[in-house]
């Protein structure tokens, strides 16, 4: 069931995630909608987004809890909206084994009503960075860096 206004997608979107059901979660993204991920990993229709997720929630994130925290609604014009949301990811599983400390992201989607529900056409994932402005590349990959005095 897709929710009823753009400000309750997050809310289904996380109750998808904890019952570790990767078809519910995808449900609420358009055929053809697009995902980008936390680190940029690219997903371009609701059956890249529903095996990824999958993947995810049958493996590292197994153990996780996804609280929602902020939620910011946004009309674009009749039957469009834009929706920032804020997450604590905790219990996240290490390669090595053990548990990641928790992180926080935040998810914006961008929703069409369907006239059965509102539904993500896209998203864009991106963790928090605390004490951080921008990332800098270097030769072991992307790190934190903030420029401020």
């Amino acid at each position: 069931m897709l929710p009823a206004t753009p400000g309750d997608f997050p809310r289904a979107f996380a109750e998808a995630w904890m019952n570790r059901d990767a078809g519910a979660l995808a449900a609420l993204f358009a055929e053809d909608a697009d995902f980008v991920n936390v680190v940029g990993i690219w997903w371009e229709d609701r059956a890249a987004i529903r095996r990824a997720h999958h993947y995810g929630l049958t493996t590292f994130f197994a153990e996780s809890r996804l609280a929602l925290g902020r939620v910011k609604t946004r009309a674009l014009g009749a039957g469009m909206a834009v929706v920032h949301a804020r997450f604590r990811l905790s219990g996240q599983l290490r390669p090595e084994g053990g548990t990641a400390p928790d992180r926080q992201t935040i998810l914006v989607t961008v929703l069409r009503d369907t006239g059965a529900g509102w539904q993500a056409v896209a998203a864009q994932n991106t963790d928090i960075m605390p004490g951080a402005e921008t990332h800098l590349a270097g030769e072991d990959g992307l790190r934190a860096a903030d420029y401020r005095a």
